[in-house]
């Protein structure tokens, strides 16, 4: 199994972004570049990055004329990226215009193509949002009609909800790759998302790639808690020199005291958030 972590580096400096890319680097599968730190940092953070060895997803949801997304698609295969997207709803023609500029450039350079995402309908958005917009149908019905908007136009990848995985798998079967942002591991806020899953329930529905931001790059110990989700979706995909005993999963707080029940991801990294005490907290044996 490959390691299906995305983490999303939606830091407010390149350096940032780097310094903590480096610490994660053994532990995840790719690093996601979106519109925060590519405009703080430009292209030449996509090149750091992947001067790491480090896999790229260049994250900028492109939604243009087919002409300038094909360009911009060009631009993003020149930097040697793992996957770009790309909005869905920009149709047939802008769709079939970024794949098809992924082939004949990476063709061009003799490598490998990027994989286009088409993104479906965001994970911050609902029905109601979906009505505001004047769209008819629920959110599944519009992330299906997208869905098959995309893969008709030539697609081999699509962005979604790990709720949609599911109903996506299904309807297109399992040579298209499925990114999924939205997860969340039980012990963690969801934030701005609405449609959310766990790590390991994302990854057994069906999904490739598992996109995690702050759940990581929030944590007091980013490492530990890429750990713990790894551990949580399968534990031989933690490096064997930073295998650990899980800690108990009921706990006494080393801060407040009181007894608390830890997900397998907590388990699994040592670190726990505490509810009562409102602290992150590294477990300490009796």
């Amino acid at each position: 199994m490959n390691n299906p972590i995305i983490v999303a580096l939606d830091l407010p400096s390149p350096q940032k972004a780097l310094k903590l890319a480096e610490e994660l680097a053994p532990l995840v599968g790719a690093f996601k570049v979106g519109k925060q730190l590519f405009i703080s940092g430009g292209p030449d953070i996509v090149r750091k990055l992947r001067a790491t060895g480090a896999k790229v997803f260049l994250d900028l949801k492109l939604h243009d004329i087919p002409n300038t997304v094909a360009k911009a698609v060009i631009a993003a295969t020149d930097l040697g990226v793992k996957m770009t997207t790309v909005h869905a709803s920009g149709g047939t023609a802008m769709l079939t215009a970024a794949e098809n500029a992924a082939h004949e450039q990476a063709a061009m350079l003799r490598a490998e193509a990027p994989l286009v995402l088409g993104v479906t309908v965001l994970t911050s958005m609902d029905n109601n949002n979906l009505a505001e917009l004047g769209i008819t149908g629920n959110v599944q019905e519009q992330v299906l009609r997208l869905a098959k908007l995309a893969t008709g136009a030539g697609l081999r990848g699509l962005v979604c909800s790990p709720q949609e995985i599911e109903m996506l798998r299904a309807e297109l079967g399992d040579d298209v790759q499925l990114v999924t942002p939205g997860i969340r591991p039980e012990s963690s806020k969801a934030d701005d998302q609405k449609r959310t899953m766990t790590p390991a329930e994302a990854v057994q529905a069906g999904a490739n790639w598992l996109v995690i931001g702050r759940p990581i790059t929030g944590s007091a110990d980013p490492k530990a808690a890429a750990i713990g989700i790894l551990h949580s979706i399968n534990p031989e995909l933690v490096p064997e020199g930073e295998r650990r005993e899980p800690i108990p999963e009921i706990v006494d707080c080393a801060e407040c005291g009181q007894s608390l029940k830890l997900d397998a991801a907590e388990q699994a990294a040592g670190r726990y958030h505490c509810p009562h005490c409102d602290k992150d907290v590294e477990h300490k044996a009796s």
